[in-house]
């Protein structure tokens, strides 16, 4: 189970840039996945409140964005967004798409953080 280490680096990516706004507190991490990243949505889910767990981000929520599969048709001259990982052909004209633009993706892209109160009394 490949989640757990992805939710141990998430937690450790999250300390770390939390430490670095002062005093703050991260209530929630922004995850983009893709399905062909590899990684099973509700696994990583369970596995970040583990890897979260006596942490300074504890309690804080990991919202994940599902990206679409998307490739350039050069046939059509469009962006196609593709029903599954299955069949990687455009689905307008049925030609064959070399290169996908997204759907591998597994990106941290925010941190939604708050100021510590606890830090102010």
């Amino acid at each position: 189970m490949h989640e757990l280490s992805i939710a141990v680096s998430l937690v450790e990516a999250a300390v770390e840039k939390a430490a670095t706004l002062g005093n703050v507190r991260v209530s929630a991490l922004r995850l983009r996945i893709g399905p062909l990243s590899g990684v099973v949505k509700d696994a990583l889910l369970f596995c970040f409140e583990l890897a979260a767990q006596g942490t300074p981000i504890e309690g804080a929520t990991l919202v994940v964005e599902e990206v679409p599969i998307t490739a350039f048709c050069p046939q059509c001259g469009v962006e196609r967004e593709l029903p599954g990982p299955f069949k990687l052909c455009c689905p307008g004209c049925g030609t064959p798409l070399p290169r996908l633009l997204t759907g591998k993706d597994l990106e941290l892209s925010a941190l939604e953080v708050e100021e510590d109160a606890a830090t102010h009394r």
